[in-house]
């Protein structure tokens, strides 16, 4: 009783998917959760303000060669998880 003895095949002739099977799993688009989060959220005022600060913050930020200010702030009142 070895454990040399004991194999699972991972390629069993018996559990091939059939072309339709494929066929479906080629065509299901998978779709971000945080990307519908920032779509939704950006149709409501809360959002597009806070989105500002944060583009007028990153702007200010990257204007400056020396700064250590971050956009921390902004960024987490803005985030979508936490916006909505």
């Amino acid at each position: 009783m070895g454990f040399e003895n004991k194999m699972i095949a991972s390629d069993d002739p018996d559990e091939e998917e059939t072309p339709e099977e494929e066929e479906e799993e080629e065509e299901e688009d998978l779709v971000d959760p945080l990307d519908t989060l920032r779509e939704k959220c950006e149709r409501t005022d809360h959002c597009v303000h806070y989105k500002e600060r944060l583009e007028t913050c990153e702007a200010r930020v990257g204007s400056r060669s020396n700064t250590t200010e971050e956009c921390t702030e902004e960024l987490y009142a803005w985030w979508p998880g936490e916006a909505i």
